[in-house]
């Protein structure tokens, strides 16, 4: 799937602004995502904490939810940031859930400190993934 550069850019810009939402209070590890839908537009999200660990939600599947609330079914790519030293993927129940709106989903992770931007297919991070045909 070719995703046009300018594009790929406006996901990554969008996610980094989203990570400046992110409520973060306990992990101090703001996380931002863009996601475009298929019929491009783009969605962005935060991660947000809760002081019940386990209630907390990853930015990647806040921006998923806000796609699929706005109408989206198909998602074609998706943009992780992290200020950290290194890339970060996304956790598996962020895999799980990238997986079901796409097959061939792009993730592109990247971060502020100069670490070489990563770009996996979602088939990738999570071969053999359960979704609808498994049911």
């Amino acid at each position: 799937m070719d995703i046009p550069a300018a594009v790929i850019d406006d996901l990554k810009h969008q996610a980094r602004d989203a990570a400046r939402h992110a409520y973060a209070p306990y992990s101090n590890f703001p996380v931002g995502a863009a996601v475009l839908a298929d019929d491009g537009e783009i969605h962005a999200g935060a991660n947000v904490e809760n002081a019940s660990y386990g209630l907390a939600m990853c930015a990647e599947r806040t921006a998923i939810f806000q796609a699929i609330a706005r109408g989206a079914r198909r998602i074609r790519a998706v943009a992780v940031y992290t200020p950290t030293k290194t890339v970060t993927t996304p956790c598996g129940a962020c895999r799980q859930v990238i997986a079901e709106f796409g097959a061939e989903v792009q993730v592109v992770c990247f971060a502020d400190s100069g670490a070489v931007e990563q770009r996996y297919s979602i088939g990738e991070l999570l071969p053999q993934a359960f979704g609808p045909t498994n049911l």
